[in-house]
């Protein structure tokens, strides 16, 4: 069994500089015909897409892994601010109803010139694995939004 670190060690802070504008980015979350192109770690799909992308509006993902394996991620909307902060639950549940993963991701878009600075905080991880296990996940799924955004160029 794992034991609980330090709060520090178990809330995940990602910063990543996109070539496109806020309101670009903004919309690729905010839209599941956006999402379905880009959401996941590398070679994943997303086959299940429910989102009422609104203020106490829900979402249900299931991002399907290369050997098939699905990974469900529900959650709800607990801020919105157009084009620059979004804020929901996270829940992960591998097997239905099983959920290991209860945090608050919140994402916080900066225009800065033509470029967005994008954060993303996730908190509070059970456990510091979990912290690092989506540490990875969010950062090859930031890769993936960068080259939707752009295909031309990558993000810092």
């Amino acid at each position: 069994m794992n034991s609980l670190t330090a709060t520090d060690e178990r809330t995940l802070v990602l910063i990543r500089t996109l070539h496109a504008s806020r309101e670009l980015v903004f919309n690729a979350w905010s839209d599941p015909k956006h999402l379905v192109r880009w959401w996941g770690p590398n070679d994943f799909t997303l086959p299940h897409c429910e989102q009422d992308f609104r203020v106490g509006g829900t979402y249900r993902f299931c991002m399907r892994a290369p050997d098939g394996s699905d990974h469900w991620v529900r959650g709800r909307y607990l801020e919105i601010s157009e084009p620059d902060l979004l804020v929901f639950t996270w829940l992960r549940e591998d097997v239905p109803g099983d959920i290991w993963c209860d945090t608050v991701v919140r994402i916080t878009l900066r225009q800065q010139g033509s470029r967005t600075e994008m954060e993303l905080e996730q908190t509070t991880f059970a456990t510091k694995d979990h912290c690092d296990e989506h540490r990875e996940g969010w950062s090859e799924c930031f890769d993936r939004l960068a080259y939707f955004l752009n295909p031309k160029t990558t993000s810092n």
